[in-house]
């Protein structure tokens, strides 16, 4: 909350409000979103509401602002994390069907296109999983500085995008049926690019520390 309008980002805190019995507070619809159906997104409305100063987060106010950007690097890395984890499901469960799929006379991985496009995901999916573990290794020890995380958030998510789509492909027309994950991958990917800072927000992170 905007603690001191007139200080800016200086004038944000932290403040924890239990919602239950809150006069002022107001839960609204839940959005449709494209992909994530598993996970609400409701509209919360706070019209009002009066909170004791016991309810501020930390020990001094205004320090809001800098306490979000330190957990920044956990957040994007955590991005990175579903990313990853969907690039290698993704690729795991193409490669078992291209092997049961058949198409004129034989499987789908027979074909050479298919080796092909499979052998650059295998490689890219490997490179990504090197990236992602070494700035795991590097959060453990307290040393996964911003701009490293939106190298892993920014790079690993749009890695994450190109694979599932290039998957989603292999399987032809299932590919687009909603009983079939790659399908659902594909819709609950888009999201990665957008939220814990755009891409393109982290790309200017990025290109400030050159």
């Amino acid at each position: 909350a905007k603690t001191d309008p007139a200080k800016g980002a200086k004038g944000t805190s932290l403040i924890v409000i239990e919602t239950d019995e809150v006069e002022g507070f107001e839960r609204g619809r839940n959005l449709d979103k494209i992909g994530l159906k598993s996970n609400d997104t409701s509209e919360l409305f706070f019209n009002d509401v009066r909170v004791p100063t016991a309810n501020l987060l930390g020990h001094e106010e205004g320090n809001g602002f800098v306490q979000l950007m330190e957990q920044l690097p956990q957040e994007r890395l955590q991005i990175g994390t579903t990313a990853i984890a969907m690039i290698e499901r993704a690729l795991a469960l193409t490669i078992d069907y291209v092997k049961e799929r058949k198409a004129f006379g034989k499987a789908v991985i027979d074909f050479q296109n298919t080796q092909f496009k499979l052998a650059e995901l295998k490689t890219e999916a490997t490179i990504g999983r090197v990236f992602y573990n070494d700035c795991v290794a590097r959060h453990v020890n307290g040393g996964l500085d911003p701009v490293t995380a939106s190298m892993a958030k920014y790079w690993l998510t749009d890695l994450q995008g190109k694979i599932v789509d290039q998957c989603l492909q292999l399987f032809g027309g299932y590919g687009y049926m909603n009983e079939y994950p790659i399908a659902r991958m594909f819709r609950d990917a888009r999201v990665q690019r957008i939220y814990g800072g755009t891409n393109e927000i982290m790309k200017l992170l990025i290109a400030r520390s050159l």
